[in-house]
């Protein structure tokens, strides 16, 4: 049962937004309250891609988790990407994309490590087997959340500011009529683990985009591997038949790729035939959303726990905890809001329009091409895909201008390969 008659923060859910903001408010001093429906201190999320991108790297070094990830076996990530044009890889020596790596690691491997850096972080009181049934109002003010627990146990608990970090299907969202906003996903995402599964990048991750399908191996800890896949959605009844025959059919026929076969696969397969992308309004007077519960987005991408730490950061950093009255509090959320738009809106936009399952279009033919084509146009090709820049750096007119000069040189050179009739 709590311990505090009222606390500064009550967050619902312990998961990797919920416990990164339990940590960041409990180090400045903040009464926290981190209410999470699982009894289980070892329980964690299975549909994920298990992928933190490089642009979350500072905050878990911040979080101090960044040794403990490797230490726990966490593989430091990065990406060969295939294409029609041939290979991206980005070069050895970066030179924008900073810090230069992020981590794959498994979530079961990962969850209870924050939620137990959590719950042992001062001022941080970790409530485990309650879920979040009503939210306390006054005059249109959020001012706390009821929780259940087994049986008869209930707890009303009062806090200043009330976070949502319950994922997609959030239930402190829709309590507090904070309704999501849906976009359509022109692909299926089926995914299992493999244990000692060759692969010829070694520990790097491999991406397969084929137009409209997509595919990847993410290395993980403990020398296992997610192999996933993202066909386009009229190929869903071949994936609802057998997915386990539908990813080796695929995966034998990709360039450099893995042979399944020969490999143990360790996880049931798991699939979704219909994951849209979801966005919501992140803040009203009291309440915050972070993680998946302000914007899930299409798994393609493996955006989703990265954002999650990231916007837990951004909140904390926004609200601190010397506000001085609901009236500051609010505005430090409306100063959350807008750094969550300003660094992911750009982000959310491309990655919804991508998701229909369309052509490349002319920018990503560009880009594409040009960064299978040249180091300089494949280091600003991964530091945008991983998140660490963003649109505007991606798509400004010098990175433009020399990726049509590198198209422009290869068709140049091919052309002049091309033998003469006489």
């Amino acid at each position: 049962m709590p311990s505090h008659p009222q606390y500064d923060v009550a967050i619902v859910g312990a998961s990797i937004a919920g416990c990164a903001a339990a940590i960041f408010f409990g180090r400045t001093g903040a009464r926290v309250a981190l209410i999470e429906r699982d009894r289980d201190p070892a329980g964690y999320k299975r549909l994920c891609t298990h992928y933190i991108q490089a642009s979350a790297t500072p905050t878990l070094e911040r979080l101090g988790l960044a040794r403990a990830i490797e230490e726990a076996g966490g593989v430091r990530n990065d990406a060969e990407v295939f294409t029609r044009w041939g290979w991206i890889v980005a070069p050895s020596e970066q030179t924008i994309r900073r810090p230069a790596y992020g981590y794959n690691i498994r979530r079961s491997t990962l969850d209870p490590m924050l939620r137990k850096t959590a719950a042992q972080t001062a001022g941080v009181e970790y409530l485990p087997g309650f879920s979040a049934r009503e939210l306390l109002i006054k005059q249109g003010r959020i001012y706390g959340v009821s929780a259940q627990g087994g049986g008869d146990a209930k707890l009303d608990i009062e806090a200043k500011l009330v976070v949502g970090a319950d994922g997609r299907n959030s239930n402190v969202a829709e309590l507090a009529g904070l309704a999501a906003k849906e976009t359509a996903n022109g692909r299926i995402f089926y995914f299992a683990h493999y244990r000692n599964l060759q692969l010829a990048s070694g520990t790097r991750s491999q991406l397969w985009f084929l137009e409209p399908d997509v595919a990847y191996t993410f290395p993980n800890d403990d020398g296992v591997t997610l192999v996933a896949a993202m066909p386009a959605r009229a190929k869903a009844a071949e994936w609802k038949a057998d997915p386990e025959a539908a990813m080796t059919r695929l995966f034998e026929r990709l360039p450099r790729a893995p042979y399944l076969p020969q490999a143990q696969r360790v996880t049931p397969f798991m699939g979704c035939i219909d994951y849209p992308n979801l966005h919501r309004s992140v803040s009203k007077p009291g309440l915050a959303l972070i993680g998946d519960a302000a914007l899930s987005l299409d798994p393609l991408w493996g955006i989703g726990c990265g954002w999650a730490l990231q916007s837990a950061e951004w909140l904390a950093g926004a609200v601190g905890r010397a506000w001085t009255s609901p009236t500051d509090l609010d505005r430090r959320l409306s100063a959350y809001a807008k750094r969550h738009r300003s660094e992911l809106a750009g982000h959310q936009f491309l990655i919804e329009d991508f998701s229909t399952g369309r052509p490349f279009n002319f920018l990503e033919r560009l880009t594409f091409s040009a960064a299978a084509r040249d180091p300089m146009c494949a280091d600003t090709f991964s530091a945008f895909g991983s998140r660490c820049i963003g649109v505007r750096r991606f798509l400004r007119p010098d990175a433009l201008a020399r990726a049509m000069w590198v198209n422009a040189r290869h068709a140049l050179s091919a052309a002049k390969m091309q033998p003469r009739l006489q």
